[in-house]
């Protein structure tokens, strides 16, 4: 199987690259080759590759950014997803696209289905969704696959943060009230392989979750960096208004993965054991 892939120095991009052998070759495009603020350009990619599947690995992430940045949210988030799915959708190529759990407005205490009611609270949410939206009208195979809080050894995560803070700080206030599942990329790049497998051999697509188990807050993420890194450094726990930031963040990023694995036999990611991992791969300096 081969896979082209968009946003080559993101995090789940890269670690797609490294599930690469003697069958599964990845094509990974950095921004330079196919910009998503050029729909048009990322087309022509998926009109001419000999993959047999694509994934749309990039995004504008920079939630607090798009808030004044819409147009390029809107033309990357939105706009680029659509006319990359219609391109594989007039190859019959599958297209598989990563989303978030910024496409719901975050109230209530329980996990979000798939099919829940969708409402985002900020414009990095508002383009996602309108991104959504794009792939399926594109009339081909496809698979949404929703995610939250994804943490690696590349680029800029919440792991990498803390880290680095805790090398000069011994306290810390980090934001409790705030729910999700933190999910290492290595396991989103598993499972967008093994999704690809099964839309390949004739398992239906749509609208997944894939997140990390159990959930915790931001403060119960951090304070288990530390005592994983062995970092002494205390956690104070804040609620979200004490650190307000341009773009409002959903309370409740709790994400319903149960249809993946009745459809696809993937379970939920275990973010302690990837967590453990990722930061061996730091210490190691393999990142």
């Amino acid at each position: 199987m081969k896979i082209l892939v968009f946003g080559k120095t993101g995090q789940v991009a890269r670690e797609l690259q490294a599930l690469a052998d003697a069958d599964l070759q990845i094509e990974a495009l950095s921004r330079a080759e196919a910009d998503l603020l050029d729909p048009a350009a990322c087309a022509a990619w998926i009109a001419q590759t000999d993959a047999d599947v694509v994934v749309n690995a990039a995004a504008f992430t920079s939630v607090d950014q798009a808030e004044t940045e819409t147009d390029t949210a809107q033309t990357i988030n939105a706009d680029a997803p659509g006319a990359m799915a219609k391109a594989a959708a007039d190859r019959g190529l599958p297209f598989l696209h990563i989303s978030t759990d910024y496409v719901f407005d975050g109230t209530g205490e329980t996990a979000h289905a798939p099919d829940d009611p969708t409402a985002p609270i900020n414009t990095y949410g508002r383009t996602k969704l309108a991104g959504e939206s794009n792939v399926r009208a594109a009339g081909g195979a496809y698979v949404i696959l929703r995610t939250s809080w994804v943490f690696s050894a590349h680029s800029a995560n919440f792991v990498k943060t803390m880290l680095r803070l805790s090398e000069t700080r011994e306290a810390l206030t980090i934001v409790a009230d705030q729910h999700g599942g933190p999910t290492p990329a290595a396991d989103i790049a598993a499972t967008l392989v093994a999704m690809a497998r099964g839309i390949l051999d004739g398992k239906m697509g749509g609208t997944y979750h894939y997140s990390g188990a159990p959930s915790t807050s931001w403060a119960g993420f951090a304070r288990e960096i530390f005592r994983i890194s062995g970092r002494q450094v205390a956690v104070s726990d804040i609620p979200s208004s004490d650190f307000p930031t341009p773009a409002k963040r959903p309370l409740n990023s709790r994400l319903d993965c149960a249809t993946l694995l009745s459809d696809f036999g993937i379970t939920p990611a275990d973010w302690k054991a990837g967590l453990t991992r990722v930061i061996a791969q730091l210490e190691q300096g393999t990142s």
